[in-house]
């Protein structure tokens, strides 16, 4: 059995979180992950601090949720887990039946990508069969077959220009000189943009000193 990993892309409308940010554009959301239990789904996403306000509002009034908790609070995030109704969309359903990892997930007002982990390729073609009969617009980005695409590579000038701007703003001191926000305005950017340029520019970072130059490298998008 071999392990299939593939990026697809679906309109924001097609996934219950994607609401949230068609209403709050410039909120981020990140999926942890989904959880089944035998009444429920309950999926754990991080969104940032300050934005819970109009998150919760939003989610009260979604006839799909049952219950919204916040689970942990950071300086700049909290974890949510949100108890879905069994009658969640048919995207969720789906891969929750066929027992799809879902390994990320992030969003914006206008499409969420995802990175699922199947089993073997024909649960990717059952994947895909279901989504096609249920009008569900999904979109193939990548295969990776069988292994994870290697999270090295070379820094974007957008992501060493944030990266670079926060260390000189003591973004990175403790406490913190300069708030994301803040910083975002600095460099002329939208907050959830600067968010995921500190993050994947740190991921590459990071991935480079410990891994060297020595092994085939995979850009990140800005």
């Amino acid at each position: 059995m071999v392990t299939t990993i593939t990026d697809i892309r679906v309109p924001a409308d097609q996934f219950p979180l994607g609401r949230i940010l068609k209403e709050y554009p410039d909120i981020e959301i990140e999926l942890e992950r989904i959880v089944p239990t035998r009444e429920e789904i309950i999926p754990l996403f991080w969104i940032e601090s300050g934005s819970e306000r109009e998150v919760e509002e939003t989610l009260e009034t979604d006839p799909l949720v049952e219950e919204i908790s916040a689970l942990t609070r950071t300086p700049d995030r909290i974890l949510y887990s949100v108890n879905w109704s069994p009658e969640v969309d048919a995207l969720v359903r789906t891969m929750v039946d066929l027992g799809v990892d879902v390994l990320t997930a992030e969003g914006t007002a206008n499409f969420w990508e995802f990175r699922l982990q199947f089993a073997d390729r024909e649960q990717l073609s059952r994947f895909r069969r279901i989504c096609q009969d249920e009008d569900i617009d999904i979109e193939l980005l990548r295969v990776y077959n069988p292994q994870m695409p290697p999270e090295t590579g070379p820094l974007s000038p957008e992501q060493r220009d944030a990266l670079t701007a926060a260390y000189e703003e003591g973004y990175f001191d403790v406490p913190r000189g300069i708030s994301q926000k803040d910083l975002a305005d600095l460099v002329g950017i939208s907050d959830n943009s600067m968010s995921q340029r500190l993050r994947r520019g740190t991921k590459v970072a990071v991935a480079e000193l410990l891994y060297g130059t020595g092994r085939q490298h995979r850009s990140e998008d800005s």
